[in-house]
């Protein structure tokens, strides 16, 4: 077995990273690499992935209630139509991560999100754009990566239109999070029933 998959006590072959952590494994179970589309889905994920550069996804994923209270469940509308004093009051939010910049890239993002509905384009439809012919990662040397081609041009199509925290290590995390690619790891049963 790879170093990359572990079997867990259910029997099952999975990713190692979720661990033990119940919360974890059913999100590597039921979400994680399954397609994702919808503006306010899309957004909702570009985000939360914001907030996770820096930190690990099971902080994020253990505050998401709270995020999506924070933020009017990322429905773009209301989100872009916060405010400094609502800014404020999210710094004191516990059920959050609290950083001020990402808040308000947060919001701006929102804004962003509206102009290019405006032009006719959805956020989920650009983001697809960028999905990689491939969709399922290769097996042979398989390794989890950092980025790719795929995710460093969407970030810098995102960055050229304004948006923040959108790095190229952050849109790869959201292309293996909500399905642009297959990226379980060889081996784990998550891969073969995600298959295109």
């Amino acid at each position: 077995m790879s170093e990359h998959i572990h079997k867990y006590d259910d029997g099952l072959n999975r990713c190692r990273w979720p661990g033990k952590d119940e919360l974890y494994i059913n999100y590597h179970d039921t979400e994680w690499g399954v397609p994702v589309f919808g503006d306010n889905e899309i957004f909702e994920r570009i985000a939360l992935e914001g907030f996770q550069a820096g930190l690990s996804w099971i902080t994020i994923l253990k505050r998401r209630e709270g995020f999506r209270k924070a933020f009017k469940n990322f429905e773009v509308r209301k989100v872009a139509k916060l405010t400094d004093t609502d800014i404020d009051r999210m710094m004191l939010n516990e059920g959050i991560i609290r950083n001020r910049a990402k808040i308000i890239s947060t919001i701006n993002n929102a804004n962003l999100v509206l102009d290019l509905q405006k032009q006719g384009i959805s956020i989920s439809d650009l983001v697809w754009s960028f999905s990689p012919k491939k969709k399922v990662t290769s097996t042979k040397d398989f390794h989890w990566r950092a980025t790719s081609p795929e995710s460093d041009a969407m970030s810098k199509e995102l960055k050229k239109l304004g948006f923040g925290f959108v790095g190229s290590t952050t849109m790869y995390a959201l292309m293996q999070a909500t399905g642009l690619i297959n990226d379980h790891a060889p081996g784990c049963f998550r891969r073969e029933e995600l298959r295109p």
